[in-house]
């Protein structure tokens, strides 16, 4: 219990926390505490069987990176959703610019391709990480001059400002590998896995407002589905 609580703490020092620092091996922690590997071992395997650390062959052991939960079904802002769970958000990267767009977003948001669009583009966290980046192209039609404070929750910004009250989310997930301008925006490795989230958001008159796709890093995040039954 004297180790375990010993290892509890440790595991909440901030080198460790971040997951980036391996825990000291066995035999050292076995030398500097004064007892068997056996009692470090049995220790150890109670934090594993916890969640609280991980152990890889051949790498070693280390803290288990908390990953935020959010629904799929959630509209709130991302802002908001975090400080529901405590968690200070922090702006790593925010621009607007004006420009051409792929044929993927003219067609979803049924422009013509000889108009430019407002690109939005964030990269969002935590003081401890990178937790998404998001792009985003918005309609003509909704008025973005470039001139808006993006800081504020998107769809509150819209409608206080343009009168745009935004009701329908289709959605796409899907597990993709990361290419080098999305591991550099959320600084990881290339083609580390992370979740795509397709979507084009509609008006209440069901016409399209914003195509966005956001790239989660998966050490962080984790999309919770509820799926009911129908008796």
């Amino acid at each position: 219990m004297q180790i375990e609580n010993y290892l509890r703490g440790l595991i909440q020092e901030e080198e460790y926390i971040k997951g980036d620092k391996l825990l000291p091996k066995e035999v050292a922690l076995s030398k500097k505490l004064g007892v068997s590997r056996n009692t470090i071992r049995q220790a150890i395997n109670q934090l594993v069987f916890e969640g609280l650390i991980e152990r890889k062959k051949g790498v070693g052991t280390k803290v288990v990176a908390k990953k935020i939960s959010t629904r799929l079904d959630n509209w709130i802002s991302f802002t908001n959703e975090m400080r529901s769970k405590g968690i200070e958000v922090v702006d790593y990267h925010m621009s607007i610019e004006l420009v051409k767009a792929t044929p993927e977003v003219y067609k979803a948001l049924g422009v013509s391709e000889e108009k430019d669009l407002w690109k939005l583009e964030k990269i969002r966290g935590s003081k401890k990480g990178k937790f998404l980046y998001s792009i985003s192209y918005f309609h003509p039609r909704v008025g973005i001059s470039g001139k808006e404070n993006f800081k504020k929750p998107l769809y509150e910004l819209l409608e206080i400002e343009h009168d745009i009250i935004v009701s329908t989310s289709k959605e796409k997930l899907k597990a993709i590998t990361a290419n080098q301008k999305i591991s550099n925006a959320l600084g990881i490795y290339d083609n580390h896995a992370v979740l795509e989230r397709e979507r084009l958001v509609l008006d209440v008159g069901e016409r399209p407002v914003e195509f966005n796709k956001v790239y989660y890093h998966t050490d962080y995040f984790t999309y919770d589905i509820d799926i009911k039954r129908e008796l």
